[in-house]
Order: C-alpha cells, then sequence, then structure tokens
C-alpha cells in the first residue's frame, strides 16, 4: 500500500532535508539514494531534466522505497505528474504552479510541492492545495524573504531550494522554513565517486537543522 500523504509529509518534516538529484544515470542514482539515507536524508527528488528520469524513479522506488522517500521534481505538468507517480513517486515538486497539476495531484493524495518566489504566489498554492511550498529562487530570495512571508502567513510551510549550504541552512530554519531541498551542495561527490562524502555532508546538515530547531 502506498504511503500516506500526511505521513510523506511529516517524514519530510522530520528530517527537514530534501536532497535535489540529477544523476546521470540510474546506477549513479542508486548509489546517492543510498548515501542519502545513510546520512539521514529525508528524500530524493529526482528531476526530469535527467535523462530517463521516470526509469530512474521507477529503479529507486524498487530497491530504496523503505528507506527512503522518492519524488519527481521539475514537474511542468499534469501528463508528467501522471507518469512521475506511476513510476513510483510519492511527492511532485515544480518549479512553479500548475494548477493543473495541483489538481491531479490532489485527486491522488500525492504531496505537490510548487515553487513561489512572492507572496502572492505562496498565497495561491496554498489555496490550490500546497501542503508545503517551495521557496525558488532560494539564492535569489534569501531567508529574510521566509521571515517575511512567515509574519502574515505564519500558516505556511515553505521549503527553500536553490543556494542552501551548511554555511546558511541554519538561517533558513531559524527564519521560518519548515525543511530545505539541497543539491550540488549535498551530491557533487558523486561526480568523482566520492559517495561518503555526500552520507557526511547529509548528516552535518541534518545536524545543523537539528540545532536550529534547538534554538
Amino acid at each position: 500500500m502506498p504511503i500516506a500523504k500526511i505521513a510523506v509529509l511529516q517524514k519530510i518534516v522530520d528530517s527537514g532535508l530534501v536532497s535535489v538529484i540529477r544523476a546521470e544515470n540510474s546506477d549513479q542514482a542508486a548509489r546517492i539514494a543510498e548515501a542519502c539515507a545513510l546520512g539521514g536524508v529525508a528524500a530524493l527528488e529526482i528531476t526530469f531534466t535527467v535523462p530517463g528520469a521516470s526509469g530512474v524513479i521507477e529503479h529507486l522506488a524498487k530497491e530504496f522505497s523503505s528507506q527512503i522517500l522518492l519524488g519527481a521534481g521539475t514537474v511542468l505538468d499534469p501528463e508528467t505528474a501522471r507518469i512521475a507517480i506511476l513510476a513510483g513517486a510519492q511527492f511532485v515538486v515544480s518549479p512553479a504552479l500548475n494548477l493543473h497539476t495541483a489538481r491531479l495531484c490532489n485527486r491522488y493524495q500525492v504531496p505537490y510541492i510548487p515553487g513561489a518566489g512572492t507572496i502572492g504566489e505562496v498565497v495561491e498554492a496554498m489555496e490550490c492545495g500546497a501542503d508545503i511550498v517551495k521557496v525558488f529562487p532560494g539564492e535569489i530570495l534569501g531567508p529574510a524573504f521566509v521571515k517575511a512571508v512567515k509574519g502574515p502567513l505564519p500558516q505556511a510551510s515553505l521549503m527553500p531550494t536553490g543556494g542552501v549550504t551548511l554555511d546558511n541552512v541554519a538561517n533558513w530554519i531559524c527564519a521560518g522554513a519548515v525543511a530545505v531541498g539541497v543539491g550540488g551542495n549535498l551530491t557533487a561527490g558523486a561526480k568523482t565517486g566520492d559517495f561518503a562524502s555526500i552520507t557526511e555532508l547529509a548528516r552535518q546538515f541534518v545536524e545543523q537543522i537539528n540545532e536550529a530547531r534547538d534554538r
């Protein structure tokens, strides 16, 4: 039985860390998944910029679905969302809100995390059923954007993606983010085969997130 939507969301929030994967092939993605799972990452987001992304998701779902959540990223339309869900994606992420994608994900009770770069876009995403809203691009908006949005919208669950590093992840969490999405700043070691560094970085990210939450 597929994991319930509320359980998916809770696992993302509990860990606070989603790894954004742009792997070259299924084997590399699987090794990244294993390294991330060992380091305490809540979820992997396989972007649809990866050739054969649905196949990568399907492969990982068979190997790692009991260890780590699997999601699809860079999903621009409902057709892609449905392909991802059928392949085994447990959540769907988009760079911007697409109403039809939101409706499809709501229909199948799969968490939809659309990107937003203004408070108006955050409100619109929430009104369309987004339980978590992706703050994107994070490197441009910065933690101050999250803090500003949380003023009038304390109920907003925000997850910045882009520009999140070990040096600033605590700032994002202290500003009010429920989780963060991290790509190359976490997984760069895969390019040289250094998967142990991914596990170690993941542990450090989770540690920084937990320390920031305890402040």
